[in-house]
């Protein structure tokens, strides 16, 4: 079994996914290590060195290596991986796939203090944050939407939702 976790940066797809992973005796994979892995390359250096375009052209190739593969486990994807190169259909054909579905609100209080570890937002200041939250969920909900599960993240415990992920997958 495939399970992918998708959603925007900082709704818990990685911390959800490794919990998940270990209570279904999975291997767990972050997309982004796995890209800097093959890459040799952090997120952060190929964004800068090589550009936005051949980030997701990587990103696109090792999704589509990883899902074509016989291995079974759990694998987190970007907050763009959704919305970029078809990816959404094959994540929806390939595995059972889960929208973590969370607010504006709990999404600007955890990236505020973590803007200079992600790419994306490195740059924005507070002001322009939530704003620039609001607009690019409104953009990529249409594909964090056609995952077959939507979980709704706020205000739950990791092990709630791990547990309400699992008894969808029953």
């Amino acid at each position: 079994m495939k399970i992918v976790l998708l959603g925007y940066m900082a709704s818990g797809k990685s911390t959800v996914g490794k919990i998940l992973a270990k209570r279904l005796n999975l291997v767990f994979f972050d997309l982004d290590a796995y890209i800097e892995t093959r890459e040799e390359l952090s997120v952060s250096e190929i964004f800068k060195n090589k550009g936005e375009i051949y980030f997701r052209l990587k990103e696109t190739e090792h999704l589509q290596n990883l899902l074509n593969s016989d291995a079974d486990f759990v694998l987190s994807v970007g907050g763009g991986t959704p919305c970029y190169a078809n990816n959404i259909q094959l994540i929806s054909t390939k595995s059972q796939s889960f929208y973590l579905n969370t607010s504006i609100n709990t999404l600007y209080s955890r990236l505020k203090n973590e803007r200079k570890k992600r790419p994306l937002i490195a740059s924005l200041n507070l002001e322009n944050l939530k704003e620039f939250i609001a607009k690019h969920l409104f953009e990529r909900n249409p594909y964090y939407n056609q995952a077959k599960y939507s979980i709704q993240t706020d205000n739950k415990e990791i092990d709630i939702i791990v547990e309400e992920i699992l008894d969808n997958l029953i």
